[in-house]
């Protein structure tokens, strides 16, 4: 013996299964769809892979997404809407907070407050378009939570708005419908489940650290969930839908997690 370990050979499945992760791996060149991926199959997608070959990029996103949809359900499955997300003393805010988008920091969005109207369609009683005197005579809360980023990093940040809850209760949402959609000014759209619509957590911000929500931030208005990744708190909101066909969303589209879970 030479005293090299020698692994003793793969079978056939074994095989096809590294082949097919390899391929796989090749094609994932955005670091958050390999940070999707490994996420993913740590859920148990493997085994949506050990009958077939990933050999060509429709069967590499059909894999893929048969691996969201069922990440979809599981945390949809453990999601507990009592549950808090936690909270922080004012001392440990990031200042300052980053800021993220898709894109850079000189295409920030602008958004005349005066012209400014929310639209709010679908399920819902009222369907007045909101002004922004209207949205801030509403009764507010503030929380200072963590933001947690699918690239890797976090952030904790001060937001100030208007329950969700509160707001679906007032224009009359059937809150047993399945989705809440949203479409925002930088052409941004998401969607989310109801029962995290309803969590008390959940925001309209329209100030950050107790200021008018800058325009980095998203102004006039915000979604803000400490219970779901950054990705899916859109911002410089300019509609909301209330629906029970599934809306998607901007990366969920292109292969990310439709719930989103921190």
């Amino acid at each position: 013996m030479n005293g090299k370990y020698s692994p003793p050979p793969a079978g056939n499945g074994e095989v096809l299964i590294r082949e097919g992760l390899k391929d796989i791996g090749a094609r994932l060149e955005q670091p958050l769809r390999r940070i999707f991926l490994q996420r993913a199959l740590s859920l148990g997608g493997l085994s949506l892979l050990s009958g077939c070959a990933a050999i060509d990029e429709e069967s590499v996103e059909a894999a893929l997404m048969k691996v969201s949809r069922f990440n979809d359900k599981a945390q949809a499955w453990l999601f507990d809407p009592r549950r808090l997300a936690p909270t922080y003393p004012e001392s440990m805010i990031t200042r300052p907070f980053p800021f993220n988008a898709y894109y850079g920091e000189d295409e920030i969005r602008q958004v005349d407050a005066e012209a400014y109207r929310l639209e709010v369609t679908g399920l819902v009683a009222d369907r007045h378009a909101w002004t922004l005197a209207e949205l801030r005579a509403m009764p507010q809360t503030a929380q200072v939570t963590r933001h947690i980023c699918v690239e890797g990093w976090s952030a904790i940040g001060k937001w100030g708005g208007i329950p969700f809850a509160d707001f679906l209760r007032r224009v009359g949402a059937d809150t047993s419908a399945r989705y809440v959609g949203f479409k925002c000014a930088d052409d941004y759209y998401t969607s989310i489940d109801m029962p995290t619509a309803l969590h008390a957590q959940t925001l309209l911000a329209l100030t950050y650290d107790g200021r008018e929500l800058p325009p980095r931030y998203g102004f006039p208005m915000k979604l803000r969930m400490p219970t779901k990744l950054g990705y899916k708190n859109p911002k410089h909101i300019q509609a909301i839908f209330v629906t029970n066909t599934y809306p998607g969303g901007y990366w969920e589209d292109q292969g990310y997690n439709w719930f989103g879970g921190s």
